[in-house]
């Protein structure tokens, strides 16, 4: 399913107003498209809802899940060490247009704040979403180096001398985690390939 035809659906049962959906689609559609993204963008989204899709019946709140989704990396700034928590802001405050309920708003913040440390959830919905958030670090190794790629280039504006032991620290902390994936399936389908790509690329770096 397109994107933008998802977040249609989405929003329905919150609000009649055309206008307002197409203008938060527009916004959200702009905000990943800025050219400093070569991988926090719209085929970052798709990527995570087919990842999504194949555990559907396993989340308890799909939309809540699917808005998180679409908010996570709304903000990104390679720059800053807040992008997580402005993206939740971000979000409450688009939510608010759709006249969502506060108990809702606030589980779509938390979901996305959680994309900042990855660490597992009590909520498991909250533990699928971050699970497809790395899915890309299970792939196989050739996506897996286009991916580092596009890393690199969203942080350009670092020279190796300070990107490289950056880069290794956090592939270090993924490798430090008790798991990468937080739910049995993701686990199954990814956490050891992810281990052999993460261990290689620290090897380059």
């Amino acid at each position: 399913m397109e994107l933008k035809d998802r977040f249609n659906q989405l929003c329905f049962p919150f609000t009649q107003d055309q206008n307002l959906i197409d203008s938060l689609w527009q916004e959200i559609e702009t905000k990943y498209a800025e050219k400093s993204r070569h991988y926090h963008n719209l085929e970052h989204l798709q990527n995570m809802f087919s990842e999504l899709e194949s555990v559907k019946d396993k989340v308890s709140n799909f939309s809540r899940i699917s808005f998180s989704v679409f908010y996570h990396d709304v903000i990104y700034d390679a720059s800053s060490k807040s992008n997580e928590e402005k993206s939740a802001e971000y979000a409450k405050i688009r939510l608010q247009k759709l006249d969502m309920n506060q108990e809702l708003i606030v589980a779509i913040s938390n979901q996305i704040i959680a994309t900042k440390a990855h660490q597992k959830s009590d909520d498991q919905d909250t533990n699928y979403l971050l699970d497809a958030d790395l899915s890309i670090l299970g792939k196989d190794i050739e996506t897996y180096l286009e991916y580092t790629k596009k890393i690199r280039r969203e942080y350009s504006i670092y020279p190796d001398l300070l990107y490289k032991p950056g880069r290794k620290k956090v592939l270090q902390h993924f490798l430090a985690l008790e798991n990468i994936f937080k739910t049995n399936y993701f686990q199954e389908k990814y956490e050891v390939q992810a281990k052999e790509n993460i261990e290689f690329e620290i090897s380059l770096l």
